[in-house]
């Protein structure tokens, strides 16, 4: 099984998890991307959000367990096929409650640019913008180390063959759609 271990600075991610845990706090009674259901019968709308509601629930406990107290003692967190999709999906969640809630009054070119720098803002909105790029930078690595490890996962459950091969030039690929599957990086653990 594929696995990331990824050493976080503590003195900067620390002061991130309050936000983040806040956050998650308020996602624990509402979906993060508010659904316009109301053209749909109200039993089978309130069943599907309270799905929806239930999922994003474990999916964000699944990220926070991340930062347990083996967490504060070593730095270190890890990804791996498991757990990975629930992560993307948690930290999506936290980055779409802080885009709309936080960070409102920022446009989201200027959020999804990078372009922003970090001492250019006023300081209350400092924090949420670092816990922002601290979550895509979590989904980035995921994407990039562990996108073949997931896209096996989903294959496997759909009882889709997965086989990765390399092509001439060394990459790997994945055959059931032809998208690199290649692992690129140096800083993944097995």
């Amino acid at each position: 099984m594929k696995r990331i271990e990824v050493k976080l600075s503590l003195s900067v991610v620390a002061p991130l998890l309050d936000l983040m845990k806040a956050s998650s706090d308020v996602l624990e009674a509402q979906i993060a991307a508010p659904l316009a259901l109301d053209d749909i019968d109200a039993e089978f709308r309130d069943d599907w959000k309270a799905e929806l509601l239930a999922g994003q629930q474990e999916e964000l406990h699944a990220l926070m367990g991340l930062f347990n107290s083996d967490f504060f003692v070593n730095g270190v967190v890890a990804f791996d096929e498991d757990n990975a999709e629930v992560i993307v999906r948690a930290c999506s969640a936290l980055r779409l409650r802080l885009r709309r809630h936080d960070l409102k009054v920022l446009g989201d070119e200027q959020l999804e640019s990078g372009a922003i720098e970090l001492e250019s803002l006023p300081e209350p909105l400092q924090k949420p913008y670092m816990c922002y790029v601290f979550l895509g930078t979590i989904q980035e690595l995921i994407i990039q180390h562990l996108d073949g490890a997931i896209l096996r996962g989903a294959a496997a459950e759909e009882g889709v063959e997965f086989e990765p091969s390399a092509d001439d030039d060394g990459e790997f690929e994945d055959d059931a759609d032809g998208e690199d599957g290649g692992d690129g990086g140096d800083d993944e653990k097995r």
